[in-house]
């Protein structure tokens, strides 16, 4: 994406090399702008994320000493923003922001460890060059959810192929042929795409492409021999380029940067595999909050069931109370208090991780969720709530309950909470709507429908169900055709105690408003 440059900053000098020998002890304390240092990392991806995150790191690794590598950045589709980023020779400024013991914090750093950019789109050739580098090592990438996908109608004769595994296959097929098959000439792929075992389902598309794009037994087995493709999860909410904020950030830094680029403080990196990896980008040396492990899963799982779980156990809780934005909840008495609460007597228990390494990481999560910087709104952590609720939430139900053979209170009134939010009986006059499925729809349209019969309690367009005279009988008959719904859920979670905690809060719900009934179950 490139952004307008407001008239009033037009007088300011762009970032570029030049800038910053002039003014080297304020901007490149370490040198870095000028030394000569190898290309080291092929990255597919110029967006703010991998700007923030990967390269920030390897800028750190370089000041440090301890890489003396720098990235050329490849745009993964044809649309991006590579021209710029020539434009200011590599150079953009990252700005970190968030709360550390109870203070605000500001880092503002230059970084200098991307090379330049590639579209091979308009360059193609200078793509396919990258391959005879002779230090490159890694390769990172960041192309979306939906980047790691195997594109049927993707050609290797297309210059380039459409999608990011097509051209990573492309790109292998030139470096496997320039290095003579060399099996010391192959990559370490560090995929961050956001996906389950992302490494593991590059490897698998690549390698179909391969077999479908070459035949060639010799190039097949060199990517499985002599390339490791590692399964990552990356962990850090970068905002990007600050366009309400703008005029006045760069006024301060006093040039014009038009990639600038913005986050939390907060950086996680696992990475499974083998140890040489490691050894070779050394991200913890330079102080850099990266784990290496040889099975990501514990680490994934906790963050699912921590932070992406918090996220979807309160939305709709916060919805019906009028709370736009995470940092509101935190501040919201009521709410801050559940999801303690919830967070170390629900969820905690049943990972199975040190419980004092689970702490620190939900005092990290809850810590940034209060960042005042970030401004991450309810209404967008909403989107298929439904589908979001049973990766996140359900499992823990379902663990708590087999390990203390009881519904967990908390993560049960959430649950009736999701169903009141699916039944339409938030506050009609608040402009949020569903957005979800049309299939999960028109389920809960036609279980409320079915389920909430008394003429007392009207149905508008919106499925909105009135508060007055809710029978509990068919409270708990509605939950239970919800809950034993496994297109839903992937089972059938109709578990007799679970219905029951669920039915009383989702009565509670309907009766009394979402704020007195989380006020009560807090009593």
């Amino acid at each position: 994406m490139n952004h307008s440059t407001p008239d009033n900053l037009q007088s300011l000098p762009l970032l570029s090399r030049a800038f910053v020998r002039a003014h080297a002890s304020a901007l490149d304390p370490h040198g870095l702008v000028d030394k000569p240092l190898p290309i080291k990392v092929l990255q597919f991806g110029e967006g703010g994320f991998l700007r923030g995150f990967a390269d920030w790191m390897i800028h750190r690794l370089n000041a440090r000493g301890l890489y003396n590598g720098k990235v050329v950045i490849v745009q993964p589709i044809p649309s991006g923003t590579i021209e710029t980023l020539n434009k200011q020779e590599g150079l953009y400024t990252l700005i970190r922001r968030g709360i550390e013991q109870g203070k605000p914090v500001e880092e503002v750093e230059l970084i200098t460890s991307v090379s330049h950019g590639i579209n091979p789109y308009t360059d193609f050739e200078a793509f396919l060059q990258c391959a005879s580098l002779p230090d490159l090592r890694f390769i990172i990438s960041n192309t979306t959810e939906a980047g790691i996908v195997l594109d049927e109608g993707d050609r290797f004769d297309a210059a380039p192929p459409r999608s990011f595994p097509g051209k990573l296959t492309r790109f292998l097929w030139e470096r496997f042929h320039r290095m003579g098959g060399a099996p010391d000439r192959g990559f370490i792929i560090l995929p961050c795409e956001l996906i389950d075992r992302n490494g593991d389902t590059l490897k698998g598309t690549v390698l179909t492409l391969a077999e479908r794009w070459t035949q060639d037994s010799r190039f097949i087995r060199w990517i499985q021999e002599a390339n490791t493709f590692c399964n990552t999860l990356v962990d850090g909410i970068m905002t990007g380029y600050p366009r309400d904020e703008i005029d006045s950030l760069q006024a301060k830094l006093g040039y014009r940067d038009d990639l600038l680029d913005t986050g939390e403080l907060f950086r996680l990196w696992v990475i499974e595999g083998p140890e040489t990896v490691r050894e070779e980008l050394p991200l913890d040396r330079a102080g850099i909050n990266v784990v290496w492990t040889q099975d990501m899963t514990p680490y994934r799982t906790r963050k699912v069931r921590i932070l992406n779980g918090i996220h979807s156990m309160c939305a709709p809780i916060a919805i019906a109370r009028g709370i736009e934005t995470v940092r509101e909840a935190l501040l919201d008495p009521a709410l801050s208090r559940f999801i303690r609460n919830t967070l170390h007597e629900e969820i905690i228990p049943v990972l199975k991780m040190p419980r004092e390494e689970l702490e620190d990481y939900a005092d990290s999560v809850l810590q940034r969720f209060a960042n005042p910087f970030i401004k991450h709104q309810w209404s967008s952590i909403a989107l298929n709530s439904c589908a979001k609720f049973r990766a996140r939430v359900l499992p823990t139900i379902l663990e708590y309950q087999e390990k203390f053979s009881r519904a967990p209170k908390g993560l049960s009134f959430s649950f009736a909470a999701l169903l009141s939010y699916y039944g339409g009986t938030i506050d009609p006059e608040q402009s949020h709507t569903i957005k979800d499925d049309p299939g999960v729809i028109e389920f809960f349209r036609s279980l409320w429908a079915k389920g909430v019969t008394r003429e007392n309690r009207e149905r508008s367009s919106s499925i909105h169900v009135s508060s007055r005279n809710v029978d509990p009988a068919e409270m708990y008959s509605l939950v239970r055709g919800a809950l034993s719904e496994s297109a839903l859920w992937g089972v059938d979670v109709s578990i007799p105690s679970l219905v029951q905690e669920v039915s009383q809060h989702l009565t509670s719900i309907l009766q009394k408003g979402m704020s007195s009934s989380l006020e009560q179950i807090l009593h």
